[in-house]
C-alpha cells in the first residue's frame, strides 16, 4: 500500500531530459535574434541623445526617432514575410519577388509621374498617392496571377516567365523615358527611386502598419497549410488543399507586401532573400511556424544593425539599403552557385 500511495505522490513521470532541451535549441535562434532587435532598437532611440534622460527633450528626440524605428520594423516585416510566401508558393528557395516585376513597375509608376508632370511631381505626395500606387502594384499582381492560373494552361513556370518578361519590358519603357528627362527632372526621379530608410511617409506608416498585420495574421493562422503547399503541387493536391488558390492568394499577398515596402522606402532586391536565406539556415525546422519569426527577426537586424553602425560609425546613414542589397546580391551569388555546382 505504501508503495502505491508513493507513487501516487509521484504523479506523471518527468518530461526526459533530452526533450527540453531539443526545444530549447529550437527556441535559441529565435531568442537570439528577438534580444539583438530589441537591443538595437533601444541604442538607435536613445544613443547620442543630448538632453537629460527623463526630460521633456529627451522624449520629444525618442519620439523622432520612432518614425524610422517604425519604418524599418514594417519594411523588415513585409520583405521577409513576402520572401518566405514567395519561396513557398514556386517552392524554389533561389526566386526573389523582383522576378515578378514589382520593383520595375514601381520604377516605372515613379518615371512616369516624373515625365508627366516634371518637376511638380516632388509635390505630388501625400496619402492619395501613396494609396494609388500600391493599389496599381496590386491590381497587376492579381490580374496577371488571375489570368495566367486560369484555364487548362495555368503553370508557374509560365508565371515566372511571363514576370520575367513584364520586368524587362518595365524596365525599357523606363530607360527610354528617363533619357528624355531634364537633368532637373532626373535628380527629382533619383531622389525618389533612392530607396532610403528616412525618407519612410510617416503619415503613411499607420495605414501600412494595419495592412501587414492583417497580413501577418491571416499568415500565421494558415501557418499549417503553407507548410503542406511547401511540399508541392502533387502533394499539397493528394492531401486535399486547393492547390491553385493558395498559389494565387499566396502571390497577392506577396504583392500588397511588396508594394508596402517599396512604398515607404524604394525597391529594395535582395534584401528579403538575405534574411530569408539566413532564417533557413538558422531554423531547427522546415515549418513556418519556425521561419516567419525568425526571418522577420533576422531582417529587423539587419536593418537595425546597418542603421545604427553606418549612422553612428561612419556617419553614413543614406546608405543603408545600398549596404544591405550589396551583401544580399553577393549572398545570392553564393546560393545560386553553390546549387549550380550540386
Amino acid at each position: 500500500m505504501a508503495s502505491i500511495v508513493r507513487l501516487a505522490d509521484l504523479g506523471a513521470a518527468p518530461e526526459p531530459p533530452t526533450a527540453s532541451a531539443s526545444r530549447w535549441r529550437r527556441a535559441f535562434p529565435l531568442l537570439a535574434v528577438a534580444a539583438a532587435a530589441l537591443v538595437l532598437a533601444v541604442l538607435i532611440l536613445t544613443y547620442q541623445n543630448p538632453a537629460p534622460i527623463g526630460s521633456a527633450g529627451f522624449v520629444t528626440i525618442v519620439q523622432s526617432r520612432l518614425a524610422s524605428v517604425g519604418t524599418i520594423a514594417l519594411v523588415a516585416v513585409s520583405q521577409a514575410v513576402a520572401t518566405v510566401l514567395f519561396h513557398t508558393a514556386t517552392s524554389n528557395r533561389i526566386l526573389t519577388p523582383s522576378i515578378l516585376g514589382f520593383d520595375a513597375l514601381y520604377v516605372l509608376t515613379q518615371t512616369a509621374l516624373v515625365f508627366v508632370f516634371g518637376t511638380a511631381a516632388a509635390g505630388l505626395e501625400g496619402i492619395p498617392k501613396i494609396l494609388a500606387q500600391s493599389a496599381l502594384m496590386v491590381l497587376f499582381a492579381t490580374l496577371l496571377y488571375g489570368w495566367l492560373f486560369s484555364g487548362p494552361r495555368a503553370n508557374l513556370h509560365l508565371l515566372l516567365l511571363v514576370g520575367v518578361v513584364l520586368g524587362l519590358g518595365f524596365g525599357s519603357v523606363s530607360t527610354f523615358m528617363q533619357r528624355l528627362l531634364t537633368p532637373s527632372e532626373f535628380d527629382v526621379l533619383s531622389a525618389r527611386l533612392f530607396g532610403s530608410i528616412g525618407k519612410g511617409n510617416t503619415d503613411y506608416l499607420p495605414i501600412a502598419a494595419g495592412i501587414v498585420a492583417a497580413i501577418v495574421i491571416y499568415v500565421w493562422i494558415r501557418r499549417r497549410t503553407y507548410d503542406v503547399v511547401a511540399l508541392g503541387r502533387d502533394v499539397a493536391v493528394g492531401l486535399g488543399v486547393n492547390y491553385r488558390r493558395e498559389v494565387v492568394t499566396t502571390l497577392v499577398l506577396v504583392a500588397v507586401l511588396v508594394s508596402v515596402s517599396a512604398t515607404m522606402v524604394g525597391p529594395m532586391t535582395f534584401y528579403g532573400f538575405l534574411v530569408a536565406t539566413l532564417a533557413y539556415q538558422f531554423a531547427r525546422g522546415d515549418t513556418h511556424a519556425e521561419i516567419l519569426p525568425l526571418a522577420i527577426g533576422i531582417g529587423l537586424v539587419a536593418l537595425l544593425g546597418a542603421t545604427f553602425i553606418l549612422k553612428h560609425v561612419f556617419a553614413a546613414a543614406g546608405l543603408v539599403t545600398v549596404i544591405i542589397e550589396f551583401i544580399g546580391g553577393i549572398l545570392f551569388l553564393i546560393v545560386l552557385l553553390r546549387k549550380g555546382m550540386r
